[in-house]
């Protein structure tokens, strides 16, 4: 996917927005596993560290949660 990058935001910060924009119209309904950091890396030609932080963000978010060796998913809506 190629993504204008705006210069009044970090590409981490855009690239968050993308997902919670695919969580929010049901690309990644509640507990699918979301694109590694590689795959987002390759997806958006950003840096490995750009990657990991849009994951560490989604997660202290609440949007999604990792389960360890097997990946990040999409946190169940809260109620």
């Amino acid at each position: 996917m190629s993504i204008e990058w705006r210069a009044n935001a970090p590409k981490w910060q855009q690239v968050a927005e993308v997902l919670k924009a695919r969580i929010a119209d049901g690309t990644y309904p509640p507990d699918s596993q979301l694109p590694s950091q590689h795959e987002l890396v390759t997806e958006f030609e950003i840096a490995p560290n750009t990657a990991q932080k849009v994951l560490t963000r989604l997660r202290e978010e609440g949007a999604a949660y990792s389960v360890r060796g097997i990946g990040t998913f999409v946190a169940p809506p809260s109620e």
